[in-house]
């Protein structure tokens, strides 16, 4: 049985149609118009007519909806709510810390979902799939323990400023976050996901997926439970029947030119900057606890200045750049790579065999369900955009030690990119930087990443050294 479920738990507190009429005929009056408390046919009529077939669609963004959606797969999370479109506040349950899932899985949910999602797939090519999946939960739980072992070594030269109390703490999350390459984005996570209106309903027109469409129509569902006369803003004839997935990279894009399948280190390609000399600094407190980057008149000139990069991650990593919904991506693609982080290349395990099983899965396969059985070290690549406000928000987060290896790694090769492009002395620099670089403290409070703050202190010192955990 399907375990795909989803909640209205919270909305804007005035009726959507009334709120929409208000923001509209604001617009036209020299009094505020009152919110009204009931939505009549005239209404109805009136929104529907004057401001929604028109596209004026920002009146209806003024309501907001909080949906709870548990038991989704983390590839259609990631390949889908967080792809389709970037106005969304939703907070996901942690796949880098929670491993219950993966110790226990359940099996059988998961076949529900493919089978639900894919009638069409004939039973034994099903059993290929779980086969797959199966292999990459055993690699996980076969491998546990001495990657437990390692971490703890590993954590000890990385985090001198740690006791060994939060070191054997900290072991098993991280040793179950590398080892998760392994394991297939099938598996389900939860989330708040919280949007508008307006982006409801252009969700569920271009939902391109089967597992979207499922989701987009039980959120309008939902919503229509409670605001029935909302029904004329969704309409079949508008909806997407095509599927969207991931395409496999062609040799001219990259794929086999190391003649490998496997790669140690996410990749920084093509780095591109503009208007870099309209760059204007920061101060630290506006960037530190709250970020007002984006709000500052004085800073927007950095709107202005953008730095363009093309990227290889792997899809976990992926997952975690979602997060910065003020930087633009490209469509992202599978590089053909896998990406074998540290503690699992010291395990030395057959990474290439196990993702050439996947591999062979998508010649009989709908793109769909390859695109959501992928093991999350498998490796996308997309160019992404930020201006220099966003840039420095996400690199502020991404070059603490509290972020995962792979995506501080990433951050590291682009600072090192900046810095070997414009100088030692180019000012942005100082501004690639996590907080506890300027002031000497961690921000992060009882979570200290347990680095080394005093190499800041000296010149001759690494301040941003490859990580491995």
């Amino acid at each position: 049985m399907l375990k795909l479920k989803v909640s209205l738990i919270g909305h804007s507190n005035s009726l959507p149609l009334a709120q929409a009429k208000q923001a509209a005929t604001c617009c036209y009056q020299e009094t505020m118009p009152e919110l009204e408390t009931e939505e009549t046919e005239k209404d109805i009529e009136f929104v529907k007519k004057k401001l929604f077939k028109t596209g004026h669609h920002t009146t209806i963004e003024h309501s907001y909806f909080t949906f709870v959606i548990e038991g989704v797969a983390v590839g259609d999370v990631t390949f889908g709510l967080h792809l389709t479109h970037p106005f969304y506040n939703s907070d996901q349950r942690s796949g880098r810390f929670c491993s219950e899932m993966f110790l226990k899985p359940d099996f059988e949910s998961i076949a529900d979902y493919l089978t639900a999602f894919w009638p069409e797939l004939e039973v034994d090519k099903i059993n290929a799939v779980m086969s797959f999946i199966e292999e990459g939960i055993s690699l996980y739980q076969n491998n546990l323990k001495e990657a437990i072992s390692v971490t703890a070594k590993l954590l000890r030269q990385e985090r001198p400023n740690w006791n060994e109390e939060m070191v054997l703490a900290a072991a098993p999350k991280i040793a179950q976050e590398q080892l998760r390459a392994f394991i297939s984005v099938i598996f389900p996570t939860a989330l708040t996901h919280t949007i508008d209106l307006c982006t409801l309903v252009a969700m569920w027109e271009s939902a391109f997926s089967p597992s979207l469409r499922f989701l987009t129509e039980q959120m309008k569902e939902s919503v229509l439970g409670k605001f029935p006369n909302l029904s004329f803003m969704f309409d079949d004839n508008r909806r997407r029947k095509t599927d969207w997935a991931c395409e496999m990279a062609t040799m001219s894009e990259g794929a086999g030119r190391k003649d490998c399948l496997t790669l140690f280190s996410p990749e920084l390609m093509n780095l591109q900057i503009s208007n870099l000399g309209l760059f204007q600094p920061p101060t630290p407190d506006l960037m530190h606890p709250v970020d007002k980057l984006l709000f500052t008149p004085e800073l927007m000139d950095n709107n202005i200045a953008s730095v363009t990069q093309k990227i290889l991650i792997s899809v976990a990593t992926m997952g975690q750049d979602q997060r910065h919904r003020t930087v633009e991506r490209s469509t992202p693609f599978f590089s053909g790579y896998f990406y074998v982080p540290p503690i699992v290349q010291q395990l030395k395990l057959d990474s290439a065999g196990f993702f050439k099983k996947w591999l062979g899965l998508q010649d009989f396969i709908p793109p769909s369900m390859f695109m959501t059985i992928a093991p999350y070290g498998a490796m996308v690549c997309y160019e992404k955009r930020g201006k220099l406000g966003a840039l420095l928000h996400e690199q502020g987060k991404r070059l603490c030690f509290c972020a995962q290896e792979e995506i501080y790694n990433l951050g590291r090769q682009l600072r090192l990119a900046i810095k070997q492009r414009c100088g030692d002395n180019e000012p942005l620099l100082k501004f690639l930087e996590p907080p506890c670089y300027h002031s000497g403290v961690c921000a992060e409070g009882a979570r200290c990443c347990g680095r080394n703050i005093a190499l800041r202190e000296n010149p001759t010192m690494d301040y941003f050294p490859q990580r491995k955990v």
